[in-house]
């Protein structure tokens, strides 16, 4: 049925549009109503119509590379879903079903092109919501991440890093210690054996200073290598939360499902208690 203009004036797409502009798509757009559970359009589905939500929930979802269906929106009263597919005439990319008693606008491409062919000026207007929107979806996108913490760092890694990675790793090694052993054994014997002739004679003096140096050195590069797992530890927290927030959205969606289930089966089994009733 049609649609009073004061209705798209409460509607934040349509609020910045004159009392004309309004009456002109208020004209053409279309007051639609869905069931609870019923599908407002499904994944390839042409991209017909677009909706605004004027009361109750829509749940707009999509399947990822994973072959899991995440949740994308849940548009609320004033919002809207399936314009980008209605504006390029593109098949949806999501599905949109009511999650309970629902009232939309309809909006059809063909009422978009009245209103700017009769009102050029009020695209504008719509394009200053629609971006909005844009860079919402988009800081959806970058949340949602699934990188590997292990990737992400090697790329950034310096060549200072590496470095101090080789030589955390070799300083912390069996052929590091039996390497260091058989080198101050062979520089004590010698020199113990040299007698006076020895350049560094027991207690080794030259030897400590050597040590002290190497000690001094090797500590801040292993602490380097241990500050960088540091950061590694923290981003693969930041992506383990990441994970276990949607691997809770996508429980809560097998909930949903289990419920709806549950009460189809009770709507069938009613339906057949009444069937088996003697009339």
């Amino acid at each position: 049925m049609p649609c009073n203009p004061e209705i798209l004036r409460a509607i934040p797409l349509f609020a910045l549009l004159d009392d004309d502009e309004a009456a002109v798509l208020a004209s053409r757009v279309e007051h639609v109503k869905f069931a609870p559970r019923q599908r407002i359009y499904k994944m390839g589905d042409p991209g017909g119509q677009g909706y605004v939500v004027l009361a109750g929930l829509v749940r707009v979802t999509t399947i990822d590379e994973d072959h899991q269906e995440v949740s994308v929106d849940e548009p609320a009263v004033g919002e809207f879903f399936g314009f980008a597919s209605m504006l390029d005439g593109s098949p949806h990319q999501t599905s949109a079903v009511a999650a309970e008693e629902v009232e939309c606008i309809e909006v059809d491409r063909h009422d978009i092109e009245h209103l700017l062919q009769t009102k050029p000026l009020a695209g504008m207007d719509m394009l200053a919501v629609l971006g909005r929107q844009y860079h919402g979806s988009q800081k959806l996108v970058r949340v949602r991440s699934m990188r590997n913490p292990n990737e992400v760092i090697e790329a950034s890694l310096t060549f200072g890093d590496r470095v101090a990675d080789a030589v955390a790793q070799f300083g912390g090694s069996w052929t590091f210690i039996i390497t260091c052993l058989v080198a101050l054994s062979i520089y004590a014997v010698i020199n113990i054996a040299l007698g006076g002739r020895a350049w560094d004679p027991y207690p080794f003096i030259l030897l400590n200073l050597f040590l002290s140096m190497l000690a001094a050195i090797q500590a801040p590069i292993i602490m380097m290598s241990q500050n960088r797992q540091d950061d590694k530890d923290r981003l693969r927290g930041e992506l383990d939360f990441a994970v276990n927030r949607r691997a809770e959205s996508e429980i809560q969606a097998l909930s949903r499902k289990l419920n709806l289930l549950g009460e189809k089966m009770d709507d069938v089994e009613e339906l057949v208690r009444d069937f088996r009733k003697p009339r």
